[in-house]
Order: C-alpha cells, then structure tokens, then sequence
C-alpha cells in the first residue's frame, strides 16, 4: 500500500491554527486534501468516533483514511517548521521574560553590578590592604558555608530515609490495563554510535507498548544519527522527531518541541547512553500517585556503569553517589529547592506545560526547572531508581561538560536573582537561602578553590614574615583553615557515596576530591568566560567513548536486588 509523501501532506495545512496545529499531531491526523469532503490520513484506524471529533475540529465532513504515524509527524513538522522552531525557543521568554535566561543580565542587574564594580575599585585605589583582607575574610566564609551546607543537607538526607520507596508488592498490583500513557523523550545528537543500545535499553521499559511513546529527538543537520536509528529497526512506538534548524541549538529546545507533540499523561528525559531499570516508569508512576498533585517530577538517581575504568570515573561515581542518594534526598526532606538532573526526571505533561517547559536559552535548563516548580509552590521528588550512565573518561570532556553544567548554574542564579524580594515571598526565606547557597554558592566555591588552593601552597612555602606583610596571620590562618574543613568536608561526603550501593572498594578513592575539584576550578573559570561571550553555547559532551562495557536492562536488574538486599 502506498502512502501521501510527507511534503504532499504539507501542501494542505498552511493555514490551520496554533491550536488546530498542536491537536493535530497529538491526535496523529492531517488533512491532504478535498474529495468530497475533507481527505483526512490518521495513524489510528479510521472509525466513527474518530471521523466525528475530526469533523468537529476542521468544521467540515471529512473522509478518513489510514497512514503510518511517522509519515504524520513528519508531515506535520515539515508543514509548520517555523512555528514549531519559534514556540520551542521563545514560549517561555514571551510568557514571562523575567524568567528567561535570554538575557544573561536585565537593566537592574546591570546597574547594580556596574555599581558594585564602582565601588570596589574605589575601596581597593583609596585602601588596597584593607579591601583585599576583608574580600579575602568574605570569600573564606562563604566557601565554608557553601561546602557546609551540603554536608548538613547530605548528612539528613543519609539519616532519613525520605526517597519514595516502591515495594514489588505494589508494583505487581499494578494493572496494565489500567495504566496512562507515558511519553519518553529521548534528545540526541551526534550519537550514531550509540542509538542501537539506545533502542535495546528502551525496549526493555516495563510499560504497555499501545500505552508507552517514545519520541527520540534528532537535530535536522543530522542525518547520520538518524540513518542509525532507522537502521536499528526501533519498535512501532518510537517516533523520530527532526528537530527544525535554528538557535540556540540546545538539549531544552529539543524538549520543547517533543513537549509539544507528546500525548503522554506523564513525561521521562532520557540521554542517548541511558540505561534506566526497566520498573522505572511504574516507580514514579506510583510516586506521583502517593505525592498528590503538588509533586510535579519525580527525579531518580543516576549512577555509571564504567565506575572502575580510570581515576576520573571514579570521582564521578563518588560524586554522584553522594548527590543522588543523599544530597537530593536531604533537600526533599527539608522541602528545599532540587536542581533536577539532565535525565531520567518524571514529569506530569499538563504541569510541565503549565510550567512554560524547559529555557532553551539556559544550558543546565534542569536546574532552572526545579527551581522555577518551587517558586510557584510545587513540589519535586525523588524516587527510589536508578539509571546508569558513562561517567567521562577523559578530561578534555570532563570540562567541557562542567563548564555548560557551571555555566548553567550561574545563568540560573543570576535570572532567579532578579526578584530576589519575590521570590522570598514565593518560597520562603529558608528554601531562599538554600537555593543561594547550592545555586550560586557552588559556582562560587569552584571559583574560589583555584585561589585558595594557590594561597594555601604558598603558605607553606613564602616565609611567615613576608606574608605578614600583606595578610595579617590572623585574618590569614582561619582563612586557609576555613579552606581545609571545607574540603574534609567534601572528602567525607564522597567516603559516604559508595555505602549505600556497597561501593566500598571506591571509599579510600574520595581522599583525592581536593583534586577533583580543581578540575571543577578549571571548568569554572571556563564557564565565567563563556558566560560573557559565548552564554548560549551548548558545549558538547560526547559519549561512547568508554573502553567498559555498557550494561544491559538483566545487568541493572541484577544490581537493583543486589542494592535491595542491602
């Protein structure tokens, strides 16, 4: 059977509306022409029910014939680039501009900053000595704090078991005839070598097929990834998504337009080298259903599956650990703002929408999100699961990963920043100063670790006179002191990682955090460069670069009872 090209379908739907445009490729229907009525293809069986509610929409008899669902989509899409490209970018800057990462910095923030510019150097011309030993008094006391609060945080969250704990009891009462649908959506770009497993790890979801949609999202330019797909024969549920051109040419953007067309009740992230836990939708699922409406996302933990492979998979291991299973957990107890991770975080679609989505200007849009739900007093959980990942085995990639991750965060604090009275008002004034101390303090805190760090070997080696000349060892010595505890502090955190997942063999490993982080100074040095002139620029992170090899649905299984047990 032969089938309407996608450009003949095009040619017929120019003038629909914004409303009818978005129902169309959510019912999966267009319009391609007149023939006694209005000739209608569909991906679902043409029936009564479904000619009547199309009728309705166009205002017109119409007849209804059958058509593969990615002939729609595409036809669709290629109908109404423009508009779909204009909505993913600018839906949420033309909803509430003041929320939008488009401008780094807005009128009062540049007034204010040229001020404070003003200021100090006027402090440090007319009294250098004194300027500098009081920044150098500030800045130490706000490393502390920032590393201090995330060793409160973490030590509650370690202590209280406040991750949503979903039984296998529950899970087996589930009905799947009753379930909702869920959409996944699945951001890629430049990932050809990886999309193969991409499509084993998603077939092996634990989610009715008639009942799951995968949407895997791919750049126009990139014709490769997409030739990859087509060539892994995905299931009848996966539907390529191209991605119209157009800039800024980030993850969020992506998401916006597979948002748009999704027709799931509930909504996942998943990166191209994910490997979630098969009952992983069912989880949060549940989740959602015990937290009431005002949980908007479920996030759940991320892990690496290559964890053994060199020094610097281990450090992200032990970081990740830390985060994911105590950090996060700490901030939901509190009922503290949660940055959300860039995967693997469970969205209800209507709430997401009504959120405005994802700024496709800001480059850790995740983070913006859980910060953005909070201030309109919505809630973000967590759930107990967990996707494997490939944690970075080179460095080059490691900063350029950081760096976007850093950068976002400063473009987060900076936009959240500009209402701080309101969004006190919003939040609270403790959920405002956990927000400033995780959002702005972590940025801050590898900034300063490069400095700090510097000083800190130069006391060791410039005589204690000479130094006394400049920095009195009273302001000097807790200085240093204040940079040690913070990164025993962060040392303990990682020593703390492993337990949880019996990682033990990676504990003695997190003794080597001070340098880690220095690659965190690296990467943050880069981002405030970037921030200035290049603050849109996705930096790229490539994967499958891992020697290991990529576990498979059995394998996380195997180490979800493993855990379990535990």
């Amino acid at each position: 059977m032969s089938h309407p090209s996608p450009a003949h379908l095009r040619a017929d739907v120019a003038d629909v509306s914004p409303k009818l445009r978005v129902d169309m490729i959510r019912r999966l229907w267009v319009p391609i022409g007149r023939d006694q009525g209005v000739r209608v293809v569909a991906a679902a069986a043409p029936d009564a029910e479904l000619a009547a509610e199309v009728s309705r929409a166009l205002a017109e008899p119409v007849r209804l014939t059958a058509a593969p669902r990615q002939v729609i989509v595409d036809a669709v899409l290629e109908g109404f680039a423009g508009p779909f490209a204009a909505e993913a970018v600018d839906a949420l800057h033309d909803r509430d501009p003041e929320r939008s990462a488009r401008s780094v910095l807005v009128r009062g923030q540049k007034i204010a900053g040229a001020l404070l510019i003003l200021v100090l150097l006027g402090l440090l011309i007319a009294f250098p000595r004194q300027t500098i030993l009081a920044l150098l008094f500030l800045c130490s006391v706000l490393f502390l704090a920032g590393t201090a609060f995330k060793f409160v945080v973490s030590l509650r969250g370690a202590r209280v078991d406040v991750v949503q704990r979903i039984s296998t009891e529950s899970l087996d009462e589930l009905d799947d005839e009753t379930l909702p649908r869920y959409t996944v959506l699945v951001p890629v770009f430049r990932e050809a070598n990886i999309v193969a497993r991409l499509v084993d790890n998603l077939g092996a979801l634990d989610w009715p097929a008639d009942r799951l949609e995968i949407l895997v999202l791919v750049e126009a330019e990139d014709d490769e990834t997409r030739t990859a797909i087509e060539g892994a024969e995905p299931p009848a549920n996966v539907t390529i998504v191209t991605v119209p051109p157009g800039t800024p040419q980030t993850k969020p953007r992506a998401c916006n337009l597979g948002l748009a067309i999704a027709t799931g009740d509930y909504l996942v992230i998943y990166d191209a080298e994910d490997v979630p836990e098969p009952d992983q939708l069912k989880k949060a699922y549940l989740a959602f259903r015990r937290g009431g409406e005002e949980v908007v996302c479920v996030q759940a933990a991320l892990n690496y599956f290559n964890a053994q492979e060199n020094l610097l998979t281990r450090m992200f291991t032990l970081e990740y650990s830390y985060w994911f299973d105590y950090m996060l957990p700490g901030l939901d107890l509190d009922r503290l703002p949660i940055p959300l991770g860039g995967t693997s975080n469970h969205f209800r679609v209507e709430a997401l929408r009504e959120l405005g989505g994802w700024d496709p200007h800001n480059v850790t849009e995740d983070a913006d999100l859980g910060i953005r739900a909070s201030a309109r007093g919505q809630r973000v959980g967590i759930v107990e699961s967990t996707t494997f990942e490939e944690a970075n085995t080179s460095v080059p990639n490691f900063i350029r990963q950081r760096s976007r991750w850093i950068k976002g965060y400063m473009q987060t604090a900076l936009v959240h920043a500009r209402h701080p009275l309101q969004l006190i008002r919003a939040i609270g004034l403790r959920s405002f100063l956990g927000f400033t101390l995780l959002i702005a303090g972590t940025p801050f805190v590898f900034l300063a670790m490069l400095p700090f760090t510097l000083a800190t070997i130069a006391s060791v080696f410039v005589p204690v006179t000479l130094l006394e000349q400049w920095f009195p060892l009273w302001v000097l010595w807790p200085a240093l002191m204040n940079f040690l505890i913070g990164n025993v502090l962060m040392v303990y955190l990682n020593m703390m990682g492993p337990y949880r997942r019996g990682a033990f063999n990676l504990v003695l490993w997190a003794l080597l955090n001070p340098v880690y982080w220095l690659l965190h100074s690296i990467a943050a040095y880069k981002a405030l460069w970037q921030l200035i002139v290049r603050p849109h620029y996705w930096e790229k992170t490539e994967h499958g670069l891992s020697d290991h090899e990529p576990i498979d649905a059995d394998s996380v299984e195997a180490q979800q009872a493993s855990i379990g047990e535990r």
